[in-house]
């Protein structure tokens, strides 16, 4: 949903309390602004020989612009569920149309890393090639985990928090299961 004021259109987001249930909604700026809890998804796209599309945030971005990030990720819209935004996020950003939900992984709890964001991460797969939406991502590459861990111990502030939080999560995550 999209509210207009003072001529400039912004997301409206819902907000919601510790157990992830709404109670709330609040246009996007104020909820960044006042760290309010809200949700988020995030997609990695992995192709066949194992490796992870990362996209480079815009410019653009209010939050971590210019920096490395899952291959898709976004904020739920009003009323929308976690699946369903996993499936338009990836479309949306580098325009992968999946016919179905991607698997669901794990989900982290609302934290400074994710920037009061409940996060559903989901997985899939795709050789791409990707139609990168400029608004949104201004680079995206394949990256091998071994290649991802030496630049992650080397300089973590080329990502972004949340993305760092979920790979280290999908790592314990995925030597488990």
């Amino acid at each position: 949903m999209l509210l207009q004021s003072k001529g400039i259109m912004e997301e409206i987001f819902d907000v919601v309390n510790e157990r992830d249930e709404v109670v709330d909604q609040r246009p996007r700026s104020e909820v960044h602004r006042l760290r309010l809890l809200h949700r988020a998804v995030h997609i990695l796209v992995f192709n066949d020989q194992g490796q992870l599309f990362l996209q480079k945030r815009s410019e653009l971005k209010d939050c971590f612009p210019g920096k490395w990030d899952s291959s898709a990720s976004g904020h739920l819209d009003t009323g929308e569920g976690y699946d369903a935004c996993a499936v338009r996020e990836v479309g949306e950003e580098i325009g992968l149309l999946l016919e179905k939900t991607p698997e669901k992984l794990f989900k982290l709890d609302a934290c400074p890393e994710t920037g009061e964001e409940f996060v559903w991460v989901y997985r899939c797969s795709s050789n791409g090639p990707f139609q990168l939406q400029p608004e949104e991502v201004s680079d995206g590459r394949w990256y091998g985990a071994a290649e991802l861990n030496q630049w992650l111990d080397k300089t973590p502030d080329d990502f972004a928090s949340a993305f760092r939080l979920v790979w280290r999560h999908y790592q314990s995550f995925s030597s488990t299961h």
